[in-house]
C-alpha cells in the first residue's frame, strides 16, 4: 500500500466517523460513502479497520497511563500493595480514550457482535485491558481474561453513567444553596 491508499483509507475512515456521528445507534452508511467498497470491499473490513484505529488509541493511553501491554509481566497482581494503581491507571487509560474518541468507540462498540473477526478483535481487547490492570494473568484462559475485562468495563461504564447524575445532583444542591444565600443576604 502506497501513501495515497493510506491517505484514502484513512479519509473513508474518517468519512464513515462523520457519518455515524449523526446516527442514534452509531451505524456506518457503508453504501453511501465514496469509495468505502472500492478501497474495503466490505462493511466487516472497514469496521475492523476502525477497530485497528481504537486498538492503537487505546494502548497508546494504557502506555501513558501506566506501562505497555506487553509490561503485563510486570503488573503486580492482586495481593500487592500497587494492584489498585494498575486497575485505576488502567480506567483512567479506557475514559480518556473513549472521551477523546466517542464516536470511533461508538461505532466499534455498537457493531462488536456483527461479525465474528470483529468479536474476536473485541475479545482481544478485553484480555488486554484485563491483563494490563492486573485483573487477569497473562497465562488464565483467552475467555476468563476477556469475561474479566468485560466486566471491568461494565463497571466503568456504570460509574461514568451514576457520576453524570450525581453531577447534575450536586449542581442542583449548589443552586438551591445559592439561592438560599441569596434569599437571606
Amino acid at each position: 500500500m502506497g501513501w495515497s491508499d493510506h491517505y484514502r483509507r484513512r479519509d473513508i475512515m474518517d468519512t464513515a466517523l462523520a457519518r455515524a456521528r449523526h446516527d442514534e445507534e452509531a451505524r456506518i452508511p457503508f453504501d453511501h460513502i465514496d469509495g468505502a467498497r472500492e478501497v474495503f470491499g466490505t462493511e466487516e473490513n472497514l469496521l475492523l479497520a476502525l477497530h485497528h484505529r481504537w486498538t492503537q488509541v487505546l494502548t497508546g493511553h494504557l502506555r501513558t497511563y501506566v506501562a505497555g501491554p506487553e509490561d503485563a509481566d510486570d503488573v503486580p497482581g492482586e495481593g500487592s500493595e500497587s494492584h489498585g494503581d494498575h486497575v485505576d491507571a488502567v480506567s483512567r487509560a479506557w475514559r480518556a480514550a473513549v472521551r477523546r474518541n466517542p464516536t470511533l468507540h461508538a461505532v466499534v462498540d455498537a457493531n462488536v457482535e456483527r461479525y465474528p473477526a470483529l468479536r474476536r478483535a473485541h475479545q482481544a481487547e478485553l484480555r488486554m485491558l484485563a491483563v494490563t490492570s492486573g485483573l487477569a494473568e497473562p497465562h488464565e484462559p483467552h475467555d476468563e481474561a476477556a469475561r474479566i475485562g468485560a466486566t471491568l468495563v461494565a463497571l466503568l461504564r456504570h460509574r461514568d453513567t451514576v457520576r453524570s447524575s450525581n453531577r447534575t445532583t450536586t449542581a442542583e444542591r449548589w443552586l438551591r444553596r445559592l439561592g438560599r444565600l441569596a434569599s437571606s443576604a
